[in-house]
């Protein structure tokens, strides 16, 4: 049978079926990841990127496409995590742009929105690679605007340009070197292949069924497992008792003048007020005693979604029954007690100040370390997990400084965090393009207050490329790459750009990805253990670094990072 034209419901239906075929694909897409490290992988990032936005489509009943354009857009948005779900999310971004003004969607609508998807992903990054998604999404685009014309059957049109998707899929091998060596095609482009022939599916009635899972009900529980008894406990004084956060999904132009008015009387009734605006959605939160004055002065701007309103007194409450869970740990080292939150959030509201740090860590040696060194947020994530845009976004809020540096630590959260940056109208973001956590501390190392955030950026860049890094870590599945042979199980020293190293155990491996980035001019090497290598062993592989460099100043910190054995930094 024959479809010509989409209404809203049907899209809706079509855009669930693609998130659950990509969710049902997930670890298969994992597995094409072109190293075979045992990250947060491109299946993982992608499809947390569209359940972000699933969640709302799904619990609309009647959506029109301008609902349902907007509730794609922002969820995706503000869920996008890693390089290619931030990707995913332009793409849909661009996409929705497009169909948001029509009733039905006809094949012409369908050309015109791939267009404008591969434009928008194409321009949110800043130096675009062929053989990756974009080149799968340029050519489907392509092929759309090459069938538009001569085809009105939805399902044919969609089936012949699948068809080409996995066509270019094939070939992306041959445009990048690296993935033809390790014998897969881009992971990034077969999961928006996942989501297509998903999407397809759903249109013909044919797609995995959406289905919200139940969230896990957490409750405070004491340091042996059983559940604290917090009756005794007082709470705090705290004038503006909700944390209230919501999306506004603007039915009118939100003009700046719009903003300006909002704030104000948002200013009138709290404090912690965040107001974040793009073209498509008002992100809001702010502290106050009445949240219903504030949700009805929102909803004179457009509907809501994703509204959380948290007892902070409670969360106080809770607060304490950690803090006295860590007591001990903290008496065997007293800097731990260094007056703010696991994750480097002070305490207490702190007065505003020029400068802030944000920080991606993994493992609590790396938390001491980043606190240590001035960070005042940490996002706990980086290699297992890939933090969101809205992660970035939250960490923001909660730094109470004019100009606010990242520094995400990871190439695959970069664009994430430019992409919060953005986002941003009341606070100067810089990001600071760290792909490892030891260029992150390097950078932050050598901030110098008296200069200005344009000044500092351009030093902290300087100075943490001269940073080489090292991760030891194993291999989740065989693979051949960059001349080496791997198999399940091995131990790799992964370099900045190759992989240095391959072997059976961790010391040797460790040593030879140290020797192959030891130069003439290095100088310092610092070694980070994770949390797998007992402090005995750390301690005794010190020793044989230096050995091997007698010249270099050696240095052991404990990371605790969690699946890679040792980080090595040479600078």
């Amino acid at each position: 049978m024959a479809i010509n034209t989409m209404d809203a419901g049907m899209l809706r239906q079509a855009f669930l079926a693609g998130a659950k075929e990509l969710e049902s694909k997930k670890e298969w897409i994992n597995e094409l990841n072109v190293f075979p490290v045992p990250d947060g992988d491109t299946g993982t990032n992608m499809t947390m990127t569209i359940m972000s936005a699933a969640g709302d489509v799904a619990a609309m009943e009647h959506p029109t496409m301008e609902t349902l354009a907007k509730a794609i857009s922002s969820g995706s948005l503000r869920g996008a995590r890693g390089n290619s779900g931030v990707i995913l999310s332009q793409l849909f971004r661009g996409f929705t742009k497009e169909i948001r003004t029509v009733d039905v969607i006809t094949t012409e609508t369908l050309a015109k929105a791939f267009t404008r998807a591969k434009e928008t992903a194409y321009k949110a990054v800043m130096k675009p690679k062929e053989g990756t998604i974009l080149t799968v999404a340029r050519g489907m685009a392509d092929k759309a605007a090459e069938l538009a014309p001569d085809t009105e059957d939805i399902v044919s049109f969609m089936e012949q340009v699948i068809a080409y998707g996995d066509e270019v899929l094939s070939r992306t091998p041959e445009l990048l070197p690296i993935l033809k060596q390790a014998g897969v095609v881009d992971s990034g482009g077969q999961g928006l292949m996942e989501v297509m022939k998903g999407a397809l599916k759903g249109l013909q009635g044919q797609g995995i069924e959406f289905s919200e899972e139940a969230q896990t009900q957490q409750h405070v529980s004491g340091a042996d497992g059983t559940r604290v008894d917090t009756a005794g406990i007082d709470t705090a004084d705290i004038r503006f008792g909700y944390c209230t956060e919501f999306i506004v999904n603007p039915e009118k132009k939100y003009t700046a003048g719009d903003e300006a008015e909002f704030k104000a009387y948002l200013e009138s009734l709290g404090d912690s007020i965040v107001l974040v605006s793009d073209d498509d959605v008002v992100k809001v939160h702010v502290h106050t005693n009445d949240p219903g004055l504030v949700i009805q002065k929102a909803l004179t701007y457009g509907s809501l979604s994703r509204i959380k309103i948290d007892n902070m007194r409670e969360e106080h409450h809770e607060r304490l029954i950690r803090d006295a869970e860590r007591a001990e740990a903290e008496q065997k080292d007293p800097a731990a007690g260094s007056g703010t939150s696991e994750n480097g959030e002070p305490e207490a509201e702190a007065p505003r100040k020029d400068y802030g740090f944000i920080a991606v860590s993994m493992g609590d040696g790396f938390a001491d370390i980043f606190k240590g060194i001035g960070t005042d947020y940490l996002i706990e994530g980086g290699q297992t997990m890939n933090p969101s845009t809205e992660d970035m976004l939250n960490a923001i809020d909660k730094v109470n400084a004019d100009t606010i540096f990242i520094l995400p630590n990871n190439g695959n959260i970069i664009l994430a965090a430019e992409q919060a940056a953005h986002l941003v109208k009341d606070k100067k973001i810089v990001v600071i393009p760290s792909k490892t956590v030891p260029q992150g501390i390097s950078a932050i190392i050598n901030f110098i207050p008296d200069l200005t955030a344009e000044e500092n950026c351009e030093n902290m860049v300087a100075e943490m490329k001269g940073v080489k890094t090292a991760q030891v870590t194993y291999a989740v599945r065989h693979t051949q790459i960059d001349g080496k042979e791997i198999q399940e199980g091995d131990i790799m020293g992964l370099g900045d750009h190759r992989i240095l190293s391959v072997g059976k155990e961790v010391r040797e491996t460790a040593l030879e990805a140290l020797r192959q980035m030891l130069d003439g001019d290095s100088e310092l090497v610092s070694i980070y253990y994770g949390q797998d290598i007992a402090q005995e062993t750390a301690e005794s592989f010190l020793e044989e670094v230096q050995a091997l460099c007698p010249d270099c100043e050696v240095e052991l910190n404990y990371g605790g990072q969690p699946i890679y054995y040792y980080l090595i930094s040479v600078e």
